[in-house]
């Protein structure tokens, strides 16, 4: 039986479902027969838009409420048989400007959260969603899991403590836990307005305009892009095999690739707009991370998982799909 049939009839619970990867792992889990419901936030600037669930009414429950609510996560949480933990504050640069609200909804929302599972459904597989930035600066290349842990911005510390209460309440309050660390993740309904959540977004909605994608540096810095279908499958994989408790992974595609590439790809998908290379702004040199591209080694021997969409395939189909609703993604 495929592993994902797993899903049917099961009562999911995806906490930021109105984001980027959790409104696309929301519209599989529909598609598998979940009963799926989501909360979101939706804190201005942070991705959060009930358009990413646009075709779903009536097929997925939507709750908009802050996880630091205690009360409101031990409703949402009771009864689940999986919870997908994927709200955050995104931003790098927004996590130096406002630290204390990147410590609130980094941290103390989360801790809100296993609280209520610890409560209310301790057998509930709790899959949570961390990033590469917690490696920091890498020491050797491709980074695995064992690579220590030291973040250039307070973004990658919160998301490593984050990441730390999971895997202890699994280790103290038997909780079954699963942290995943995504690499650069892109495709359909990710952030496309404004810069600060990832430059490939950014970059996606320079090309449809036919402005200018400027590279910092010479281009030459090398990143890991995984395109979001991919990293939805993994999610699944990760809530529905015992295997992936207590354990670990990174998530990418572990073929390197640089910023200047992908700008031009971008401009010859797009078929217009232009590629310039510039000096590091002073801001973005002091929390940037050098090259990465993560050994993924340890989820393929586990769960199977490996990144299966080629990256000229996984842009064209992104740039297809803002062409496409052009009108809200890129209006305003």
């Amino acid at each position: 039986m495929d592993a994902l049939a797993w899903y049917r009839g099961r009562r999911v619970l995806v906490t930021g479902g109105m984001g980027f990867i959790g409104s696309n792992l929301a519209r599989r889990l529909v598609e598998l027969g979940a009963r799926v419901a989501v909360l979101d936030c939706l804190l201005p600037g942070q991705g959060g838009d009930p358009r990413n669930l646009h075709g779903l009414e009536g097929r997925v429950e939507c709750y908009v409420g802050d996880m630091r609510d205690a009360d409101l996560c031990r409703r949402l949480a009771e009864g689940r048989e999986v919870v997908f933990n994927l709200a955050a504050q995104t931003s790098h640069a927004g996590s130096m400007d406002d630290p204390f609200l990147d410590l609130e909804m980094n941290c103390r929302a989360h801790l809100t959260l296993l609280e209520a599972v610890r409560a209310v459904s301790p057998q509930a597989t709790v899959v949570y969603t961390g990033s590469r930035s917690q490696y920091g600066r890498a020491l050797y290349l491709p980074v695995d899991e064992e690579h220590p842990q030291r973040p250039t911005d307070i973004n990658g510390v919160h998301k490593a403590a984050a990441e730390a209460y999971h895997l202890l309440y699994g280790r103290v309050h038997g909780l079954r836990v699963c942290c995943l660390r995504l690499t650069n993740v892109y495709g359909p309904r990710m952030p496309v307005r404004d810069p600060r959540h990832g430059f490939i977004g950014w970059f996606v909605r320079l090309a449809l305009e036919g402005g200018t994608l400027r590279v910092y540096g010479d281009g030459s810095q090398q990143r890991d892009l995984v395109y979001v279908d991919d990293v939805v499958e993994a999610l699944l994989l990760a809530g529905a095999s015992p295997r992936a408790q207590g354990h670990v992974f990174n998530v990418g595609s572990g073929t390197p690739t640089t910023v200047g590439e992908v700008a031009r790809l971008l401009v010859r998908e797009a078929r217009q707009g232009r590629v310039e290379t510039v000096p590091f702004p002073r801001e973005a040199a002091s929390i940037e991370v050098g090259d990465f591209y993560a050994d993924c080694r340890r989820i393929k021997a586990a769960l199977g998982w490996q990144a299966r969409t080629p990256l000229a395939e996984g842009l064209a189909r992104t740039v297809a799909f803002f062409r496409e609703h052009r009108e809200h993604y890129l209006g305003g």
